[in-house]
């Protein structure tokens, strides 16, 4: 099943491999650069069928650290679609972008916050730091909050323009999509907070927001924390609950991850860790989605297939040690998969 098409809208995958979003920590004034290119561009090299770009701040709020990329100007997303064009022309490979915004966890540097001169005053639903240490960010109005939908709208039209494939919506991690959602971080009493239906209104906002700009060569993909391992906060329950809503307002596939939000959560991190996740969300939600966190091996991506968890398997730190991993593991499964033609005489005969 590893290497079998799969199609979202008009965006048909050639396999199941996905270069999972990685922040690289390695752009000036959220611009893309010449290490990007390449970065992107290997991975392509090496059959993984999406490569999905890292975390881009859709305003400079919100990046994670002053080295993180944006896509809240013309001139970033000049330099993002150099890499959409090179992987388009030199491989059969799709390529999507995360919009993101980091919210409370913003103007950091080494997971520590860093000084306003340096950094940025952060924002969130409430004043509610990440640790405790940290400043209290500041409390989006509701115009502010309005404004920042529109951020996330804007960065996707540059997207779609720059020539992406597909978007995704960090909904995630404890940044601010997850603050909102979470009861823990988000402790509003007006539209954007209290229950369910009100902490998910931001997201379902920037969802609809962002598919006004889509079109059907383009798929929306939303990333998730299944859970934020805390008691009486976000749970496995509440991601299926949304993943069914999300579904309703066009959304092609919920790629669940896990964790982020509550500083100090006891996580036991273990191969394939998340993915029952991901398969909850799957079958309960009826819903395609992506299994993310220490998958290390086609064995293991086949076995997440074949147990009806996931459709799409996201791969992160092991591609980033070997490029290659799509296209050589196909090597051992006897499946076709893009091989670069400038590389034929080194592609094995097994």
């Amino acid at each position: 099943m590893l290497y079998t098409p799969i199609k979202f809208r008009n965006v048909e995958l050639a396999n199941r491999w996905v270069m999972s979003p990685m922040c690289m920590y390695s752009s000036k004034d959220g611009l893309a650069n010449d290490f990007h290119l390449v970065h992107y561009g290997s991975r392509a090299q090496g059959g993984t069928a999406l490569i999905i770009v890292e975390a881009s701040g859709v305003e400079p709020r919100g990046r994670i650290t002053n080295h993180c990329m944006g896509i809240w100007n013309d001139e970033q997303a000049a330099q993002l679609q150099r890499i959409v064009e090179f992987v388009h022309e030199n491989s059969d490979s799709k390529i999507g972008i995360q919009l993101a915004h980091a919210g409370r966890k913003g103007s950091a540097w080494e997971n520590k916050q860093i000084s306003l001169e340096e950094g940025w005053e952060t924002v969130a639903p409430s004043p509610i730091p990440y640790h405790p240490t940290e400043r209290i960010p500041h409390v989006l109005t509701i115009e502010e909050i309005k404004q920042q939908v529109q951020n996330f709208k804007a960065a996707a039209k540059r997207a779609v323009n720059a020539g992406f494939d597909v978007i995704e919506i960090h909904a995630a991690h404890g940044y601010l999509v997850h603050q909102f959602l979470s009861p823990l971080s988000n402790v509003r009493t007006d539209e954007y907070g209290g229950s369910f239906e009100k902490r998910s209104r931001f997201l379902l906002e920037i969802v609809d927001a962002v598919n006004e700009e889509l079109n059907e060569n383009v798929a929306l993909f939303v990333r998730i924390s299944g859970t934020e391992y805390a008691e009486n906060g976000w749970g496995i329950d509440d991601s299926v609950e949304l993943s069914k809503v999300l579904k309703n307002h066009q959304v092609d596939l919920i790629d669940v991850s896990s964790g982020g939000n509550i500083h100090g959560a006891k996580i036991e991190v273990k191969p394939m860790y998340q993915t029952p996740f991901a398969g909850q969300v799957k079958r309960e939600a009826n819903v395609k989605t992506g299994a993310v966190g220490m998958i290390t091996s086609a064995e293991q991506a086949e076995y997440i297939m074949q147990q009806n968890e996931a459709d799409l398997i996201f791969v992160a730190r092991e591609i980033l040690r070997n490029p290659f991993l799509a296209v050589q593991s196909s090597f051992y499964a006897k499946k076709d998969c893009f091989f670069p033609h400038q590389y034929l005489r080194a592609k094995p005969s097994i």
